[in-house]
């Protein structure tokens, strides 16, 4: 590996205030190094038509799947709060309406368990209506 050399580099007032407002947010130990990180980015960027862009490609590709990825995550885990929400409102309907042993919770929440198995998660209301009214 070369050793650094130290170069002039002229830049508008408003290109250096970008540099210190970004250089820590990515990860840079000096504002140099953000510059020449950014300098290996943008000539990937350009040589991105030549064959060369694996460098540029591989962080872009990086980039929007990781944020692809953290936006799916936000949704599914604000949707599963919700839904374990309902679920536990449904849970405190029936617990105080009902009188029911624990044997007998039990065996429910084994049947449950293996109807949730078997059916891959796919319930439906209509099927368990159809499982109690054969019961009765």
């Amino acid at each position: 590996m070369s050793k650094k050399e130290r170069q002039a580099v002229w830049l508008y007032p408003k290109t250096r205030q970008l540099i210190k407002e970004h250089y820590q947010n990515d990860n840079c130990r000096s504002e140099s190094e953000f510059i020449e990180k950014a300098v290996k980015f943008y000539t990937g960027y350009l040589d991105s038509n030549s064959g060369c862009a694996t460098e540029y490609m591989a962080t872009v590709l990086t980039s929007i799947i990781e944020a692809i990825i953290k936006g799916t995550e936000n949704r599914m885990n604000r949707n599963l709060f919700k839904l374990a929400v309902e679920t536990d409102m449904i849970a405190q309907l029936i617990a105080a309406g009902s009188q029911i042993s624990s044997e007998t919770l039990a065996r429910l929440r084994s049947m449950c368990v293996e109807n949730v198995r078997r059916l891959n998660g796919s319930i439906s209301v209509e099927e368990a209506v159809r499982y109690q009214q054969e019961d009765n």
